[in-house]
């Protein structure tokens, strides 16, 4: 027999831990940096991988080329100089004790768009989305669709990998980043990668890195919560086994006496990985830094409802945190409001989705570069996951071009800015910015929505009616000598028509600081 047979049959650990050496001594790449990518122009480009300590690799793109050392944990990384817009397709060679060749490369513009099921909802659950899919034949226009089974600790598959926009490609793509990009690069005419990381049902404080929950008082309660579901686990798994068992029994009975069976019992926190603090930052946000980037939009906040007024302490340190990971200073960040949902009220309510929306517009006035994308026309009362994405993709397009890339739009629909009252205390003198030539409404009459409260924090309906070019004057004879005053403050606005030339409705506010309804809550 020969050697080399009594080798592999006599030494399979052998073998495997002389296959294991050879894949160490390989270069290697994130899945994110990868044929078919678009690397954002006018920035510098970390380019990052692994290899064995001390090896030197080299990268060279077009005519630069660049090269590091690994340290003594395989890290190395390089950065190319800011390249300009390139439509043709490049190729990089990474060269170490192995060469590899990444293919079909462009330069132009990224955007990283993230959040829970509103981002995540694809286009063929949209509407006219069958029609959109058709035409999705974009080539310049690169998808990178974070898998959502790389957290928690799992089996790790690959991240995604980049793919040009076809009608295949973009069938489990973000239908809001999709419309966003196709309006973006029909703009701009230069290519445009969009990398989506989207997981439905998860809280912003999975999408924070743990160090900064500690940090804070406020958000710490976010990570001991994590901690007690790991000691409840293995007792929550055994009860909900139970429960689902039981419940199954029940259906069977009820399909039997021709009865419609109850709703299956909820999947606890507990075994919700998605849920834990720090969790999908960690396998979703982690692995694409330092990937240069344009900028972000998030569409996050349903599932912090319970928790509203904690939201406005843990958004801006969620983007504080990717911003400072991310080490390209405040990058552009877009918001993407809560819209309108659930029935209209017909009395004045002060209702915890109002407040996720408000903690949303104060993010974004407070923090640098940081707009607000307001979508409170184009919801729907029944469905927490509106089907127009369409718009919500024009107005993502519609900030980024004002805000990013200075084309002399007026970058949203009218934001507030203060309230006071007037010389008799009778009525309110409302303040905006972002109004362009002048507020407006969009049909044509005086605007709703707005209601007034006194001291004793009752709020009534009011008038209002458009006084000069950036000021709405409220009143109401419920109210003989306001102090606060709200607009579009409720779940479901009957019909918020405040505006300006965009069209794009004033963002809901209020200027009082009253507690609200999850006042406390951590």
């Amino acid at each position: 027999m020969p050697r080399t047979k009594q080798i592999l049959k006599l030494s399979p650990i052998a073998l495997v831990l002389f296959t294991a050496i050879c894949v160490q001594a390989n270069v290697v790449l994130p899945d994110v940096i990868s044929s078919g990518m678009v690397l954002q122009r006018d920035h510098r480009i970390p380019i990052w991988g692994k290899a064995d300590a001390g090896e030197t690799v080299k990268v060279t793109f077009g005519k630069q080329t660049k090269q590091a050392t690994a340290d003594q944990s395989g890290k190395w990384m390089v950065q190319l100089s800011p390249l300009r817009a390139n439509a043709t397709p490049a190729t990089m060679t990474i060269e170490g004790k192995n060469k590899l060749e990444l293919t079909d490369i462009l330069v132009g513009e990224v955007w990283l768009v993230a959040g829970q099921s509103n981002m995540q909802r694809l286009l063929s659950e949209t509407d006219n989305g069958a029609a959109a899919m058709a035409a999705a034949n974009h080539p310049q226009l690169r998808l990178f669709n974070v898998s959502r089974a790389v957290a928690f600790k799992r089996a790790k598959p690959p991240l995604a990998a980049w793919a040009a926009c076809t009608p295949e490609s973009v069938k489990e793509f973000s239908a809001a980043g999709y419309y966003f990009a196709v309006e973006l690069q029909k703009e701009l005419k230069v290519p445009v990668g969009v990398i989506n990381s989207s997981y439905g049902g998860s809280q912003a404080e999975a999408w924070t890195p743990v160090e900064y929950l500690l940090a804070s008082a406020d958000l710490k309660p976010t990570v001991e919560r994590t901690r007690t579901w790991d000691e409840e686990r293995p007792r929550v798994k055994v009860q909900y086994e139970e429960a689902i068992a039981k419940w199954r029994e029940e259906v069977d009975k009820a399909k039997a006496a021709g009865a419609v069976p109850r709703p299956s019992p909820a999947v606890p926190d507990a075994l919700r990985d998605y849920r834990v603090a720090a969790s999908i930052y960690d396998g979703m946000i982690a692995p694409l830094i330092p990937f240069s980037i344009r900028g972000a939009f998030w569409y996050q906040g349903e599932s912090n409802e319970a928790r509203a007024e904690q939201y406005e302490i843990l958004l801006p340190v969620m983007i504080g945190a990717w911003r400072e990971r991310w080490g390209e200073g405040d990058f552009p960040f877009g918001i993407i409001q809560l819209p309108n949902y659930r029935q209209p009220n017909s009395e004045p309510a002060d209702e915890a989705w109002s407040h996720i929306r408000e903690a949303q517009r104060r993010t974004a006035q407070k923090l640098a570069k940081t707009g607000l994308i307001v979508t409170i026309d184009i919801g729907e009362a029944r469905d927490i996951h509106p089907k127009n994405k369409l718009d919500v993709g024009k107005r993502m397009a519609h900030w980024a071009l004002a805000e990013v890339y200075s084309r002399g739009l007026v970058k949203s629909g009218p934001v507030f800015r203060n309230a006071m009252p007037s010389g008799t205390g009778a009525e309110m003198f409302v303040t905006f910015d972002e109004v362009g030539r002048g507020l407006k409404t969009r049909d044509g009459g005086d605007p709703k929505e707005f209601a007034i409260a006194g001291a004793d924090g009752k709020w009534y309906w009011a008038d209002a009616k458009i006084v000069g070019r950036n000021q709405v004057k409220v009143w109401s004879a419920s109210v003989p000598k306001p102090v606060a005053v709200r607009y579009a403050f409720n779940n479901n606005p009957a019909n918020p028509n405040l505006t300006n030339e965009t069209g794009i409705p004033a963002s809901p506010f209020r200027s009082d600081k009253w507690p609200g309804p999850t006042d406390g809550k951590r």
